[in-house]
Parts: C-alpha cells; sequence; structure tokens
C-alpha cells in the first residue's frame, strides 16, 4: 500500500516547530512572518536545507533598500556544488540524473539517460577544459544551444570555476543573439551548428560563422556537432574543440575536480528580459540568491521531493522550455535538491511539415506521450500549450503512462478556469480525480517566482494558490495602496534574494532603476494585472506594461522594431501584444509605409521573414495593418501602452492624454480599429 503523501510545505512547517518554536494557525500567518522577519525566515530556508558555506555569514540581509540590498554576506556557495552534493546518493538509490527526449527520438528510440557519476564527470572534464582555455571567475560563456543535456552539463561546468553563464535558444536569429551577447562579451561561446524543430532540420551554420565574426572576445568555440567548425573557428582567429571530445575526458585530475567556492553574491547567469526601448536588459543574478530562492519554491511550493522529503527519491520533473526562456533555468533547478529532469528538446505540437514540406496540423499529443514514456511525475508547461490541448479535444486517458503524473505546473501567461478544468477532468479519468495545479507566475527578472501553489490549500480553478514565502506581493491601486478583491499593479514591497544584482553594464545602476522602481520609488512594479482575493488566492490578469508576452517569452517592442525598421519601405511601426485572462495573445503590427507604397502580400512575407530571422518565429504578428501615423508624445515617444489599453477596451479619454500627444489626429482610426476588433480583447480595470 502506498503511503500518503506528505506535502514538502507540512514538513518544513514541522521543522519550524520542531527547531524553531515556531507554529503557524494559517498559511497566511507563516507568509505574514515570512515577509515581515526576513532574516528569520531566509536563515530557516538556509538551515532546512542544510546549505553550506566554509566561512561563515556574518548577517543575513544588510536591510539596505531596494535595489542595493545585500544577502548572507561573508558566505562562500557555489550552484554546481549544491547539485553535485547529490551524485553519491541519488545514484545509490538508481535514480539518473537527467532523461532526454528530441522530436526525432520520441517513439523512434529509447530516451538518453545520464546518470549522477556521469553528470559529474562530463562537469568536471568540461570546466577543466574550459580553466585552460583562460576561463577564470568572472568570466563569460555563451551558449547557443537547445534543451538537451549537454546544455545542462555546459552550464555546471562554467559556474563551477567561476565563469559567468549565458545562453540563447538556435531557434533565434543572428540579430537577437547579438543584440544579447555583443553586450556581455563571451569569452568562450558553446554552440550547435543545427537544430530541429517542428519537423524541420535547421541549419544553423551561417548564424555560427556570423556570431563568431561579429563577438571578437570569443577566443575558443566549442562544438556539439564538429560540422565546419574548425574552419568557422579559423576565420575568426579563435580555437576549437568539440563537446564529445572534452567529455571523453576521464583522469585522476578529472576525478578530484570540486567547483569552487565563491562570494554569495557572485555572478551566476546572465539572462535577458526585454523592455520596450533599447537593447534587451543584460540581468545577473548571484549564485547564492538563486539557490536559495529556487530551493524554496521548487522544494516547498512546487512540492518536488527528493532528498528532503522521507522515501521519496525517483521524482521526474519536467518543465517544457527552449533555452530561450527562464523556464529551461527552473527546469535546471531540479537538480539542486536531487530530483531527476526530464528533457523535451523540440516543438510541444509536434512536426508542423511532412517530409515534403507541406504543412500539418499540430499533434498536442506529442509532449503527453513523452510524459507518458518517462513516466513523468510532475508536468509543467506554458499556460498555452493546456488551451491548445483542450481546443484540440485530447483524450489523455489514451495514454496510461500519464497516471504517474501528481502534479501540473503551468506558467508563462494566465491560466483559464476552462483550461484548468479541462486538464482536472483529464486527470480525474486517469485516476486522479484531485490532480493538483501547481500554477505560478514570476520573472526572468528576478529567476523565481512571486504567486504559486501550496499543495494544502484549496485549488480554485483559474486562480494561483498563493503569494509566495518571502515575497512581500500586493497590487496597488492608482494611489499606490494596497487592495484586495481589486485588479492593481503587482508589486513587491521588500527585497527577496534573487532579485538582479545589477545589469550587465548599467553604470550607477540606472536602467535597473527606471526598469523597476521607476513608478514606486523603493517598491519593486512588475508589470503585471493582478488581484488578490480575500482567501488569499491570486489571480494574473497579463502583463500591465507594453512588453511582448508571446507563449510565455517575453521580448522588448525595441527588437521588433529593429527588425522590421530596416526594410527601406517602413518609415515608422508600432506593435502591441492583448494579452488577457483566459484569451490567447492577439499581436497586430502597425506599419507606416513611405509614400505611394500600399502593404499588399508581397510586403507582409517580407516583414514576417524579417522579424522570423532576426527573432524568432514565436515573435510573428498575428496580422499588420497600414497606417498614416504611429501615435506619439511630445518627446517623440510611441505610445503603446495607452493603445494597448485602448484596444482592451478602455476609452481613449482614460488611457490617453491628447495636449501631451505630438498628433492626436491619428487616433480616430485607432478607436475604430478597437470598436472592429472588440472580440479579440477584453477590459480590465485601469
Amino acid at each position: 500500500m502506498t503511503a500518503p503523501h506528505i506535502a514538502q510545505i507540512r514538513l518544513y512547517q514541522d521543522w519550524l516547530a520542531a527547531q524553531r518554536g515556531l507554529h503557524f494557525e494559517n498559511y497566511d500567518a507563516l507568509w505574514y512572518w515570512s515577509t515581515t522577519d526576513l532574516d528569520a525566515f531566509w536563515q530557516s530556508i538556509w538551515d532546512y536545507f542544510d546549505l553550506r558555506s566554509p566561512t561563515p555569514h556574518t548577517q543575513v540581509c544588510d536591510h539596505a533598500p531596494m535595489p542595493h540590498t545585500r544577502w548572507f554576506c561573508g558566505a562562500q556557495v557555489n550552484y554546481a556544488r549544491q547539485v553535485l552534493r547529490h551524485v553519491d546518493a541519488a545514484h545509490a538509490a538508481g535514480f539518473p540524473a537527467i532523461i532526454s527526449h528530441g522530436e526525432a527520438s520520441l517513439g523512434s528510440r529509447a530516451a538518453q539517460e545520464l546518470g549522477w557519476p556521469a553528470l559529474r564527470q562530463q562537469v568536471a572534464a568540461l570546466a577543466l577544459h574550459l580553466q585552460a582555455q583562460g576561463v577564470r571567475p568572472g568570466d563569460r560563456v555563451a551558449a547557443y544551444l537547445p534543451n538537451i543535456p549537454e546544455a545542462m552539463v555546459a552550464f555546471l561546468a562554467t559556474v563551477s570555476v567561476g565563469g559567468v553563464w549565458s545562453i540563447c535558444s538556435p531557434d533565434m536569429g543572428t540579430q537577437a543573439v547579438l543584440d544579447r551577447f555583443s553586450q556581455i562579451e563571451p569569452k568562450v561561446l558553446i554552440a550547435c551548428s543545427s537544430t530541429r524543430y517542428g519537423g524541420r532540420d535547421l541549419d544553423r551554420r551561417s548564424v555560427l560563422a556570423e556570431l563568431m565574426a561579429a563577438l571578437p572576445s570569443v577566443g575558443h568555440l566549442l562544438l556539439h556537432e564538429p560540422v565546419e567548425g574548425v574552419e568557422i573557428a579559423t576565420k575568426s582567429g579563435a580555437a576549437c574543440a568539440t563537446l564529445a571530445g572534452v567529455f571523453a575526458r576521464n583522469d585522476a585530475e578529472v576525478e578530484a575536480f570540486e567547483p569552487l567556492w565563491l562570494a554569495f553574491d557572485h555572478p551566476l547567469w546572465i539572462v535577458y528580459s526585454s523592455g520596450t526601448t533599447g537593447l534587451p536588459k543584460p540581468i545577473v543574478h548571484s549564485h547564492g540568491g538563486t539557490v536559495l530562492v529556487a530551493m524554496a519554491l521548487k522544494i516547498l511550493h512546487n512540492d518536488v521531493g527528493c532528498s528532503y522529503a522521507p522515501n521519496s527519491w525517483g521524482e521526474r520533473y519536467h518543465w517544457y522550455s527552449s533555452t530561450g526562456w527562464v523556464m529551461w533555468n527552473a527546469q535546471m533547478s531540479g537538480l539542486l535538491n536531487g530530483t531527476t529532469c526530464c528533457l523535451f528538446d523540440g516543438n510541444p505540437g509536434g512536426a508542423t511539415v511532412d517530409t515534403q514540406g507541406n504543412k500539418l496540423a499540430p499533434d498536442w499529443t506529442t509532449l503527453w506521450r513523452f510524459a507518458a514514456e518517462l513516466g513523468v511525475t510532475f508536468f509543467g508547461a506554458g499556460a498555452a500549450f493546456y488551451a491548445n490541448c483542450m481546443k484540440a479535444e485530447l483524450d489523455l486517458t489514451e495514454f496510461p503512462g500519464l497516471s504517474a503524473v501528481r502534479a501540473l505546473g503551468t506558467t508563462g501567461s494566465p491560466l483559464s478556469e476552462d483550461a484548468q478544468r479541462w486538464g482536472t477532468d483529464q486527470f480525474g479519468r486517469l485516476g486522479h480525480p484531485d490532480i493538483w495545479w501547481c500554477n505560478i507566475s514570476g520573472g526572468t527578472d528576478f529567476a523565481g517566482a512571486f504567486i504559486g501553489g501550496n499543495r494544502e490549500l484549496p485549488q480554485v480553478p483559474g486562480e494561483m494558490q498563493c503569494r509566495l514565502m518571502g515575497c512581500a506581493v500586493q497590487a496597488w491601486n492608482e494611489q499606490g495602496q494596497a487592495v484586495l478583491g481589486e485588479v492593481g499593479e503587482l508589486v513587491c514591497t521588500e527585497p527577496i534574494p534573487s532579485m538582479p544584482l545589477y545589469f550587465w553594464g548599467d553604470v550607477g545602476k540606472q536602467r535597473y532603476l527606471s526598469s523597476y522602481f521607476d513608478m514606486y520609488p523603493g517598491v519593486w512594479r512588475h508589470g503585471d494585472w493582478l488581484k488578490v482575493n480575500p482567501h488569499g488566492g491570486c489571480i494574473i490578469y497579463g502583463r500591465s506594461d507594453a512588453t511582448i508576452n508571446r507563449y510565455g517569452i517575453r521580448m522588448g517592442t525595441s527588437e521588433i522594431y529593429r527588425a522590421i525598421e530596416t526594410l527601406p519601405e517602413v518609415l515608422d511601426s508600432m506593435v502591441v501584444d492583448l494579452e488577457y485572462l483566459g484569451r490567447e495573445s492577439y499581436m497586430p503590427l502597425f506599419v507606416v509605409l513611405r509614400e505611394g507604397l500600399v502593404l499588399d502580400d508581397a510586403l507582409r512575407v517580407r516583414l514576417i521573414e524579417a522579424i522570423r530571422t532576426a527573432l524568432s518565429p514565436r515573435f510573428v504578428p498575428n496580422a499588420i495593418f497600414q497606417v498614416a501615423e504611429i501615435p506619439r508624445t511630445l518627446s517623440g515617444k510611441k505610445q503603446e501602452l495607452p493603445i494597448k489599453k485602448l484596444l482592451l477596451g478602455h476609452p481613449l479619454e482614460k488611457v490617453i492624454n491628447k495636449e501631451a500627444m505630438a498628433n492626436p489626429a491619428c487616433l480616430p482610426w485607432y478607436e475604430a480599429f478597437a470598436r472592429e476588433h472588440a472580440n479579440v480583447a477584453a477590459a480590465v480595470p485601469v
């Protein structure tokens, strides 16, 4: 008889009672303590997970105002050390570190497995190779790789020697990658020369050659496949090797390797979250802050088990992601507590073309077949994935292997009540009538979540269960007052350890301050519409700013403008993302063309191809419209957010000040457009 499941958050509360003498009447009381006594709460997380340092910390938090707060001063950590401490126990228990499938292998051959000892050996071999190439603490190592085990190994090897990691997905075009990597000047590039997505084999040799030519800081190229690698590297003056060749090393030095001890706030990785102007923001997170917050999120709130619960080795954790989304980093964090990570590389909708190039309908069973084959126990994906499965009327009882799934995770965009009810019904017919949904909302910005799950709380379809421990999250109205039961700006009034150290190259933290603290000085404004209900449940309604959020991956509008405004026909442009709870993202693009030109099918194709090539197919607009003018302020700024609110159903007079506009005469066209397209939008309180 299977023992009843004990929630990880219950084990933690039992520990607080036994070790700290702390007892809480309910979750609200626990949350309140965690957000008002930051020192005690975060120290408890350090102690509960037995995080280790060869030197003691002098204080938990210096209580400097955001974004200048420092944590665990004096402590030394390493993300890779926390992962590799589980090698012996997990291996002895008989569980692998990583299991993976790609589009080509699913259904045709067995999944690839990487055991814990092999993970340690490959990490050590690559770490020593990077050191031999001159990588020192603080040097950047960039990767252009898909969601494969080698990417995780490369990350762990990089950070084990103090290198700073950054990765882009190979579905991203040259300019989008250069907009990111050129800011950080990497010393090493780890890349693939081809990838597969949606049934298409994508040749990336030309992109790779362009990257090497445009990144003079790269002195060493490591290739996943050796195709033309030596020639590409030689032309740029860089050395070249292959990952397979590096991984083959297994000698006494590899066996003896240990990751470096690094300061708690040593930079771990650089991720990118785009605003509406300028280049993508290169956000730097710390080793210690990332580990601490990831452990609290992944284990206590997401209830991903393993070594911290009795007899719970064997968790198989999957959260679908590309390497261009922070959920790849979240998937990686499963290794922090000895969990087996299950990776799928490819399109969650299966092949989009056949062998002759003919278009195919999406196959939304792809990820479910993957999960059933691997015996996944925690299955996570973007909210749009579940919505598509519901619309396709899938019958998941066709995959009895899904009975191993005990939790469903979702993020990226708001999950509708209908989609959640559909999933609950499907798993009810698989024998899990009370399947637990772990719906979370967070961000690349702080590599964590503000709102999420608690296995012990009631579930309300369409809601997230609670604000997370340590996250002083509130919904604020226009007067800067906290409100319950009303939609407001999502703010965080107290710091958390995984908030960015800084943006790379941001002198005086000016861009950092303007990104999160311009509206409410000293208070983090996240850019989402939030409602906190009186019972504690939360609903995210969509973005409150002009950032594009397509399928959970965010992109700055400025990147789209750079892609299309290089075309000689385009004089000006504006794009808005009409994302709202329960509806698919609808993204119209408005273009002003040179005099005498008309937007025809040929130009539409060129605009789409420009976006597809420079950025990614994910950011192709739903529709393109020719307009006479783009609304601008007197200072020349595009008025994306007011037009977005107008298209979401708000009255014009409430969202825009005509007297502050350079060209108010253009507004009637957008008003008429909003009326004509009201079926794709839904109003939320301003």
